[in-house]
């Protein structure tokens, strides 16, 4: 039997609610399954811990969390805790250590869901934002001279590298040969003219040895509008660190809202431990009213499975979702239902055993 030592770290807010439903996702699947199984190991860093502790991870965190196969992490985020210090010191704190530099966001329109753009197909909104996640715009490069002063200056410096910039759009293109999708690459050259320059040069020079992958480049601020106005024209869709965690919140709010937006934080050559976490934030306004939608948490559960091999059970899941989607009976507030987040939990796995 395999096994599967899963990183638990449910973190603030509404976190802590779903991660719990996408956690008994996974055990019904290995329950049914019975070829493998997992085990669940629980850190309870994020803000409320740095408010305890004065650190929002351990210090031998990343150490600890190699010993896993994977990640699986809520939310992090309060309104106590300033978000560059909660979002560095963990998240991307995590992504960089481990060298997560592939984020997946999957912007895909399932059936039952809402959405806002008017006579849409849904097959139209389908599409997979491969977004650079180690390094860019969040490279944490910079300096604050004079702090305080009248001539003070800050300078926030994008950090792109040839390996870095050269291995995701890589990616992107075996992505879109594999699954025969054309590909897209987003950027600002007109304007940024060092780094999506660069960015630009290079998407050109891979795709050379890829004749086979039809290839489109936007800048940002066009493909933001064809996001909303043409969908349909994005399949595989690589983009800067900064680009992306834009375009994902846009793409998540076509595809259905932020209770339906996963998220999965990759290190190809499985070297270190790849995370998965719904990318809807903490959501403190409703945290512990056993109200949030734990969707996004169980898709992302989905990308998990699919990145351990288990592709027909992450199939499953996303069918499961999309018959409560239709069904419309048990549904959470932000999709006009009334349901508790544990009730949504248990009726994708009920639907989970109808489909075995």
């Amino acid at each position: 039997m395999e096994k599967y030592k899963i990183a638990v770290i449910p973190g603030d807010g509404i976190g802590t609610e779903v991660i719990a439903e996408g956690v008994k996702v996974l055990e019904k699947i290995a329950h049914i399954d019975g070829s493998f199984a997992f085990s669940f190991d629980y850190f309870p860093w994020g803000c409320e811990y740095y408010c305890k502790t004065g650190k929002v991870m351990d210090d031998d965190g990343l150490e600890r969390l190699s010993k896993f196969d994977a990640i699986y992490l809520g939310a992090v985020g309060a309104p106590n805790v300033p978000d560059h210090i909660s979002l560095r010191d963990l998240l991307i704190k995590i992504r960089q250590g481990f060298d997560q530099y592939v984020n997946l966001r999957p912007v895909k329109l399932l059936a039952g869901a809402p959405c806002p753009i008017k006579n849409i197909n849904r097959e139209d909104i389908n599409m997979v934002v491969i977004r650079e996640n180690s390094e860019g715009e969040y490279a944490g490069a910079g300096d604050w001279l004079y702090k305080g002063k009248e001539q003070e200056v800050v300078l926030q410096t994008s950090v792109f590298s040839r390996k870095g910039t050269e291995r995701i759009i890589r990616y992107a293109y075996e992505l879109a040969r594999h699954e025969n999708k054309t590909i897209t690459s987003i950027s600002k050259g007109n304007a940024l003219n060092y780094s999506m320059v660069f960015w630009d040069e290079v998407f050109s020079e891979v795709g050379k040895e890829y004749p086979d992958v039809k290839q489109y480049t936007y800048l940002v601020d066009a493909a933001a509008m064809f996001f909303v106005k043409d969908p349909a024209r994005f399949q595989v869709v690589v983009t800067s660190n900064l680009f992306g965690d834009i375009l994902t919140d846009l793409g998540a709010a076509i595809a259905g809202g932020m209770g339906l937006a996963a998220g999965a934080n990759i290190n190809p050559e499985k070297k270190y431990p790849s995370m998965f976490e719904p990318i809807h934030g903490s959501a403190p306004d409703i945290a512990g009213k056993g109200i949030a939608n734990p969707m996004a948490s169980i898709w992302s559960a989905a990308q998990m499975l699919e990145f351990f091999g288990k592709k027909e059970w992450s199939n499953k899941i996303i069918r499961a979702i999309e018959k409560v989607l239709t069904e419309k009976t048990v549904l959470t507030a932000d999709f006009g239902g009334k349901a508790s987040t544990k009730a949504v939990g248990e009726e994708i796995i009920r639907q989970l055993s109808l489909l075995c």
